[in-house]
């Protein structure tokens, strides 16, 4: 059975972060348009985005060593960093102006500063944070940054982690006071709640099953009405694929030839979970390690604090794993329906360069829990298997596409795919996806609204102070940031985590 078809200005596939941004970018922009999205759960941030299936870092290359690279002459590569923490002072400054502007209230709901860290051991290691603290700590981007190698400072800054630990090798760390824990699920149901309030139309458990391009050059939909079995038609003249690990098949289904060739690998994650307050209360900072050699970057060992419902609790892991889901709550043929003529050759060619990934990924599906809790203990030495549970993260599916590289390059990070004509975009891809929504969002806007960007820059800017400049040539605009985010989201930059959060209570 099918009903009519029903017309609107945009479409929004997901009920993620990053639809829940750019229907609030267009709304601000765009406030008479029209705007639908579908959702096949029953609920907004269900998948990626929910607050359990990820670590909550507000990604801003403070702690992620992988985001800074050793190069062959021994000096370290800091323009990935740059870029991530650009990034996610650009959605810090959009979040001000939501919060600024009462569009959302209780920004303490969704982000609260704690301090970021990077901890390694050895001496190989030890020279290489150190190298990277001087290549980082004068840049304006990471004031404040700190380092030591001295146990009675690290134990003041990381006492459950230094409590028992031996000290025969050497061993050092940075702090940044200036990080943030961020509950993604809490802000991408508070900017669908403010959708809403600005009648945006949000269809929960309706499933989009095909795209397909219409004689007048939009988009119509094939959706499923999971309650009533009704299959229902819906058009658009612009139409985003914000659907997570989802997005490939339904790019596939759009036919346009800038999806041609690309592929899906899905990764699975894992975290340790502590809930005891008198454990939870050693422990205040998000602190990154390095990544065991053949696993892939977002398998970056972190012990994280984070704060839920005002609730403190302790992260481990991620733990990665495979699986041939590309949703949490996806099919087991996920990954074998995305093999299509065209990125057969690329699936295959990526399937023997990444077997050593393949068998690290599937060693870990196959950790006992006491091998997952020798793990933890590199970073809390003295940890008690019954005082950890176990959590199932989010999926996440990396890109696979022909590079310079090389035949099947498995890409990570996120990468916006539109039609040639502006009229359909996708998401695809990872980390540090969410922390990054609202430069990924301006992105889709100036690929697939380039009519519209001299009428909407003025209102850009207003949102987005620092639209269209270099925050690095330009301190003070930082400063300005800084202050505005301590203002409105409350991230003073040497607030204790315990005033952060305790006093909302």
């Amino acid at each position: 059975m099918s009903n009519g078809q029903t017309k609107t200005d945009v479409i929004l596939i997901g009920a993620g972060i990053m639809s829940a941004t750019l229907g609030s970018l267009l709304k601000e922009l765009a406030p008479d348009w029209d705007i639908t999205v579908f959702e096949r759960r029953s609920a907004a941030g269900e998948e990626s985005s929910n607050e359990w299936n990820n670590a909550g870092t507000g990604h801003s290359s403070l702690c992620e060593l992988n985001y800074t690279v050793e190069k062959p002459d021994g000096s370290i590569d800091i323009s990935k960093a740059i870029k991530v923490n650009e990034e996610f002072q650009v959605s810090k400054q959009f979040w001000s102006y939501l919060v600024g502007s009462n569009l959302i209230r209780n920004p303490r709901d969704f982000i609260v500063p704690v301090p970021h860290m990077s901890f390694v051991q050895g001496e190989q290691d030890v020279t290489f944070l150190r190298k990277r603290f001087e290549a980082l700590s004068g840049n304006p981007l990471f004031h404040g940054m700190e380092f030591t190698d001295e146990p009675g400072k690290l134990m003041e800054w990381i006492p459950l982690m230094m409590k028992n630990r031996s000290l025969d090798h050497p061993i050092a760390a940075t702090r940044i006071e200036s990080g943030t824990d961020v509950n993604f699920g809490a802000l991408t149901r508070m900017l669908f709640a403010h959708l809403q309030s600005h009648n945006v139309d949000i269809k929960f458990n309706h499933q989009v099953e095909d795209i397909k391009r219409t004689s007048d050059g939009s988009w119509e939909l094939e959706v499923r009405n999971a309650v009533s079995g009704a299959l229902e038609r819906h058009s658009a003249k612009f139409v985003f694929i914000g659907g997570g690990g989802g997005s490939l098949h339904l790019l596939q289904k759009s036919g346009i030839p800038e999806g041609k060739g690309i592929g899906g690998f899905p990764v699975s994650g894992l975290f340790m979970v502590c809930r005891k307050p008198e454990i939870v209360a050693q422990h205040q900072a998000k602190v990154y390690g390095k990544a065991p050699v053949g696993a892939p970057p977002m398998s970056v060992p972190h012990l994280d604090t984070r704060v839920i419902d005002k609730k403190e609790s302790l992260l481990f892991g991620p733990f990665a794993g495979f699986s041939p889901k590309f949703l949490k709550f996806g099919s087991m043929f996920d990954l074998i329906t995305s093999v299509k003529p065209h990125n057969l050759v690329t699936m295959l060619a990526a399937g023997v360069k990444n077997i050593p990934l393949t068998t690290y990924l599937i060693k870990q599906v196959m950790l006992s829990k006491e091998k997952r809790m020798e793990a933890l203990r590199e970073f809390i030495p003295n940890a008690r298997s019954e005082d950890w549970d176990l959590l199932v993260a989010g999926q996440r599916v990396q890109i696979i596409k022909d590079t310079a590289a090389g035949k099947g390059t498995l890409q990570f990070g996120t990468e916006v795919i539109s039609a040639a004509d502006g009229s359909i975009a996708a998401l695809l891809g990872a980390s540090p996806g969410a922390s990054t929504a609202v430069s990924v969002m301006l992105e889709v806007i100036e690929k697939c609204f380039p009519q519209h960007l001299e009428a909407w820059e003025p209102k850009i800017k207003e949102m987005i102070p620092s639209y269209g400049a270099s925050l690095l040539k330009n301190p003070e605009l930082i400063r300005e940031i800084h202050a505005q985010a301590a203002r409105t989201l409350g991230l003073g930059d040497n607030m204790p985590l315990q005033t952060a959060h305790r006093t909302v209570s």
